[in-house]
């Protein structure tokens, strides 16, 4: 069956809007001029994605989808170590075409933070969906979810504390030195994790 350019319509223009707030950000984002470079009008922006918030939270899952799917190869490749598929991951992490994207992310999680209400599910999807992507191959070597899922927890925390470090530092020695110490730690982590009492 054909598709329509009214069934392609609303990814096509999610895609060229990702495009713009990664050049632009979100903090003086309007809808005409977004709209304009986009070439729509703010009321198909407003028909296909709601409010401006909404429009956001969108933006940011397909950014994620697209994420996902460049690691995915890096994630499911046959690593001796976690450190080695966390430095392949790390090296496209920094690549100069990735600094936006970060940028962006981190400017929208600050924007979450203050307002939990409006991007919740932001803000859940920035956690949960990670966390998953990274706990599942642990999972199907055999780990617990619980244990997979503090590896994850470990890992993320660390790619974001970098990231948000290079974002606004540039000072790649120091912080690939930082990288070189943690990826050797997380290959000390024993696998199955030793179980914590919470008490």
């Amino acid at each position: 069956m054909v598709r329509t350019a009214s069934d392609t319509r609303p990814t096509e223009l999610l895609d060229a809007i990702v495009a713009y707030l990664v050049q632009h950000g979100v903090a003086e984002l309007s809808l005409r001029p977004l709209a304009q470079a986009v070439n729509s009008s703010p009321r198909v922006l407003l028909y296909y994605f709601g409010s401006k918030e909404e429009l956001i939270v969108k933006a940011l899952g397909r950014l994620r989808e697209k994420q996902r799917g460049t690691f995915s190869v890096m994630r499911e490749a046959r690593y001796d170590r976690p450190s080695d598929s966390c430095r392949a991951i790390w090296n496209q992490m920094t690549s100069p075409q990735s600094e936006r994207l970060f940028q962006f992310f981190f400017e929208t999680y600050a924007l979450g933070l203050r307002h939990p209400k409006r991007f919740g599910d932001f803000l859940h999807h920035a956690v949960e969906d990670w966390i998953e992507f990274i706990a599942a191959p642990a999972i199907r070597r055999g780990q617990t979810s619980d244990q997979a899922r503090a590896f994850a927890t470990i890992v993320i925390a660390g790619f974001r504390g970098f990231m948000l470090d290079y974002c606004a530092s540039h000072d790649r020695p120091r912080i690939d030195r930082a990288v070189d110490l943690w990826l050797h730690s997380l290959d000390t982590i024993p696998s199955p994790l030793p179980e914590t009492s919470h008490a």
